[in-house]
Formats: structure tokens, sequence, C-alpha cells
């Protein structure tokens, strides 16, 4: 069975693999793994709310998609127990663009005649990620003065779910 590698991996920013276009001869990736990020905008999207906490990245680094939307899904799922489907409205500013490869490697008992070790090492594309700098606004949540303490928490327990170091700031 295939397993994840882990997100360490591929944490460190490298240079960006991510030519896809809808011609044929001019997208060098063949074949790229969707983005498991659902949905972009959550709560209400047209109300006018007071406040606003952003998750702003430390460090220059790659975040994988299934590491947003883990995120996404957490703070979501507190934000709606919280304050329903109208109290607040949750962006999700990144977008995963860089596509992620991997040389896979056999392991057990005679692998290394089945192997072809670092021959052809350029690796397959198995998933997808997001580049940041330093000041990169992660996630953004906009509610109300009295909800304010209630978001932030939920900024702070989406850091745990995703590679590197994030300030919450709000504004």
């Amino acid at each position: 069975m295939a397993t994840l590698r882990k997100g360490n991996c591929y944490k460190h920013v490298t240079r960006a693999y991510t030519r896809r276009s809808k011609y044929k001869a001019k997208g060098f990736i063949k074949a790229i793994p969707a983005s498991k990020i659902v949905r972009f905008h959550m709560g209400d999207v047209k109300a006018e709310f007071s406040r606003k906490v952003m998750l702003v990245s430390k460090e220059r680094m790659q975040i994988r998609h299934n590491a947003l939307e883990s995120a996404r899904v957490l703070v979501n799922r507190h934000l709606q127990k919280n304050f329903g489907n109208n109290g607040y409205h949750f962006l999700v500013h990144l977008y995963p663009h860089h596509v992620l490869r991997e040389n896979k490697m056999l392991t057990g008992a005679g692998a290394d005649r089945m192997q072809k070790g670092m021959q052809k090492s350029f690796g397959r594309a198995v998933g997808v990620a997001a580049q940041t700098r330093i000041g990169t606004v992660v996630f953004t949540i906009f509610v109300n003065e009295n909800n304010l303490e209630s978001a932030k928490k939920s900024m702070e327990m989406a850091r745990s779910r995703m590679p590197g170091t994030y300030s919450v700031v709000v504004g």
C-alpha cells in the first residue's frame, strides 16, 4: 500500500514546478493531481464585519494541499459551531500551484534488483503545494467585535495542522 511521505520532505521551497496549460504542447507537466481544497469562501460572504483575524506566515515554505484542507475544515467547523452559518466570513488565500514530485523507492528483501536507484530519478507528480513567503496571509476570518476571541482561538487551532510557524494578526 502506498503511503504519504512526511510533510517535512516537501516543506522547503524549491524551484517552482507549475507549467500547466490548456494547450497540450505547452503544458510540460502531463498529469497534475487535483487539489483537495474544496472551498475558498465560507460563511456569510456578503455581510459586513467590523474585525478581521489573519493567519500570517513567519517563514518561507511550502504547504501541501492536504494540510491546507485539514486546517480549513478544522477552522470552519469551529466557526460554524460557535457562530452558526452567518456570524463570520472565512477566506482561504492560498492556492496550491506547485506540483510535488516523488522518486518512488522500494523497500524489503530483493528491492535492489528491481529498483532503478537514481537513474531517471526525476520523479512523478504526487501532490500539489502552495509556496509562501514571510508575511503571506494564509487564512482570514471576518467577524464582529463580540466574536473576536473565538476567531483567534480557531486560528490558533489551525496552526497545529500546518507546517512552519505563523502569527495571528488582528485588524
